[in-house]
């Protein structure tokens, strides 16, 4: 296995479907060219020493095993050695050193990308046998274990699976995903209003915690349910169906929403090329 490695992550913005990751709803998020680099170099004891290029490039350091959270930025690179502990991987001492171009705060998931990049790097430098999806749920599970942050799976799997040139049309419940290409004739513009986010407080936290409010009173776990029996009275409706649409038939009516999904999108498409 190699001393030294280094990996990347983008982070992404989201084309639609804001707040739906945590309802299990569809997103359809594309990356943007900024990334996070991580650079590790495997130590002999079990001391961890990161450094970020964001933050002066000061030098925060903690061992394996005796992962503190409450330490700022260190608890996102904390989270991740002890996430790989729980699924039973001897983590190793390392220093790593993080360069990134993506703005902290700024809703484009700097967060995410911090942990893929880690993940990624960790990866080749353990041989870990773990796929870009199990990776995304890590990295979720980083924030929202042990940062304390109840994020959705968007982020981490946008970061994970992403590529340039493309949006991915997720089903946050299933986790499938589907490649949308975009066209190479428009450019995708993203504006910072200045504003800064934190998906471990402030109005995040609090539309969160409303949306589920209001699930509870129209008797779901999820939003998303609600839109899957508003779909199944659609597809009854469309197929011209004697029977009402079982639960037995769920898989039809997800046939129907992803292709409806599919229109849309190209719809959106081709109103960006006009």
């Amino acid at each position: 296995m190699p001393d030294e490695v280094t990996a990347d992550a983008p982070g992404r913005v989201n084309l639609i479907g804001e707040h739906t990751d945590y309802h299990e709803g569809y997103v359809l998020p594309t990356v943007i060219p900024q990334r996070t680099h991580a650079h590790i170099t495997r130590r002999a004891d079990r001391l961890v020493r990161a450094s970020s290029s964001a933050l002066d490039g000061r030098w925060e350091e903690y061992e394996t095993g005796r992962e503190r959270a409450g330490r700022g930025w260190l608890d996102y690179v904390q989270g991740v050695s002890a996430a790989l502990a729980r699924h039973g991987v001897s983590v190793p001492g390392f220093d790593v050193r993080i360069d990134s171009s993506i703005p902290l705060g700024a809703g484009v998931s700097s967060s995410a990308a911090l942990e893929v990049s880690l993940l990624r790097a960790l990866r080749l430098l353990l041989d870990l046998d773990l796929d870009d999806v199990a990776l995304a749920r890590m990295a979720q599970s980083v924030e929202t274990d042990f940062v304390g942050a109840p994020v959705g799976i968007m982020d981490p799997m946008a970061s994970s699976l992403g590529r340039d040139g493309e949006a991915l049309f997720l089903d946050t419940r299933s986790l499938a995903v589907e490649r949308v290409p975009l066209p190479p004739s428009i450019e995708i513009v993203v504006i910072h209003s200045g504003v800064t986010h934190a998906h471990a407080g402030g109005e995040y936290v609090i539309r969160r915690r409303e949306s589920f409010e209001a699930a509870q009173q129209l008797g779901v776990s999820q939003l998303r349910d609600v839109v899957d029996r508003i779909s199944s009275s659609f597809a009854y409706v469309l197929n011209g169906s004697d029977n009402p649409i079982s639960t037995g038939c769920s898989r039809g009516t997800s046939r129907w929403i992803n292709s409806r999904a599919k229109r849309y999108i190209e719809a959106a498409t081709e109103n960006m090329m006009m």
